[in-house]
């Protein structure tokens, strides 16, 4: 069974239709390679209404078949989930997003019960740093990087902005 017809399922399996327009936010969902906004849904699927798209993440977010990513400026991305808890790892440079499962918070949760009498049902965990990939071209010393430049600019025909 394909990964849309996966999805379906759980959504049939608890009352939602599947109409052409969610189909088609469906397919578009699939079809990201990486993290996505909202926009960039609305941007694919033009002859989608924006309450459908909307509607439409909501649902699969609640079955946990994307995830939200909140990026360091604030905005919120999504992506496929991995199905499992986990949080995020996000590149305040370059945007990357990885996964990781790690999370041992148990004890922190606990004594904010305690402190708040709060019954917490839930946590998310995005951590923001510089990915290795950044942190080595951040390490390129300027000469260097500047004579690449001069290179690449070289290969393009001589000036700057020459594609």
């Amino acid at each position: 069974m394909s990964d849309i017809d996966l999805i379906i399922e759980r959504l049939e399996l608890r009352g939602h239709r599947i109409t052409s327009s969610r189909r088609r936010v469906l397919d578009a969902v699939l079809a990201q390679q990486a993290h996505f906004t909202v926009d960039d849904l609305l941007h694919t699927t033009r002859k989608v209404g924006r309450a459908t798209v909307f509607r439409t993440m909501k649902i699969l977010l609640d079955l946990n078949i994307v995830c939200r990513v909140m990026m360091d400026d604030g905005a919120l991305h999504y992506r496929l989930s991995t199905g499992r808890h986990h949080h995020h790892l996000v590149c305040t440079n370059c945007g990357r997003v990885e996964d990781f499962s790690n999370c041992d918070v148990n004890s922190l949760v606990r004594d904010l019960q305690s402190a708040t009498q709060y019954e917490i049902e839930a946590h998310w965990l995005e951590v923001y740093g510089r990915c290795q990939s950044c942190q080595l071209l951040a390490s390129v010393p300027e000469s260097k990087s500047a004579a690449t430049s001069k290179r690449a600019t070289s290969a393009r025909g001589g000036r700057r902005g020459n594609n």
